[in-house]
């Protein structure tokens, strides 16, 4: 489980680390709190709370509502999955800062058990950090209980530029001159080409 105050990994009474030691999150919980809900709405309009929050590592909440489940009496794959995306991104960000624009590059989700009918609790972890690529895996569960009822691994890519504000539910970047292209349009946000269609 993440300790909210002690770091990432709680190791037990005899290896509480110094609190002074241990490195701040990037960016804090009232300012991701306020890009998840701004940046991701969809994520945001579903009630995700921040729980803990430490540098590589997140807990968020998701409560259970009616229009979260499916035949069968359960919570859909499909909420679980973005929960467990926008963890993935929250852990991400709590390393490099308010950039944005980094996404998903692959996720895979595997359903372990079937979700009670209550809220979900999702743990994620960044396991390794490059220049360009973050690699992390979140575990699932249904709150109040041990075992897991899903477990996910996924990649975020991370754009070469300098963190962007969020304005309603749209990026707005503003590039240095030696970002923006030989025809003066800032290049793709993503780095990677034209938007689909252009």
């Amino acid at each position: 489980m993440i300790a909210a105050d002690k770091g990432p990994i709680d190791a037990g009474p005899e290896a509480v680390p110094d609190p002074v030691s241990v490195p701040s999150p990037a960016l804090s919980r009232d300012v991701l709190t306020e890009v998840i809900r701004n940046g991701v709405p969809l994520v945001g309009d579903m009630g995700v709370t921040i729980e803990a929050l430490g540098r590589g590592t997140i807990r968020l909440r998701l409560p259970c509502r009616a229009d979260f489940v499916r035949p069968g009496g359960t919570v859909t794959g499909p909420v679980l999955f973005a929960l467990a995306d926008v963890a993935l991104w929250g852990a991400v960000l709590s390393l490099i800062g308010r950039v944005e624009l980094a996404v998903t590059t692959s996720m895979t989700i595997n359903f372990l058990r079937r979700p009670a009918l209550r809220a979900v609790v999702a743990e994620a972890r960044v396991l390794k950090l490059g220049k360009r690529l973050a690699y992390g895996e979140i575990t699932l569960w249904s709150e109040g209980e041990e075992a897991a009822v899903a477990h996910v691994t996924g990649t975020y890519s991370i754009p070469p530029h300098d963190p962007v504000p969020v304005v309603a539910a749209h990026y707005v970047a503003t590039p240095s001159p030696a970002a923006t292209s030989s025809s003066g349009a800032p290049p793709h946000p993503g780095g990677v080409g034209p938007e689909p269609g252009a």
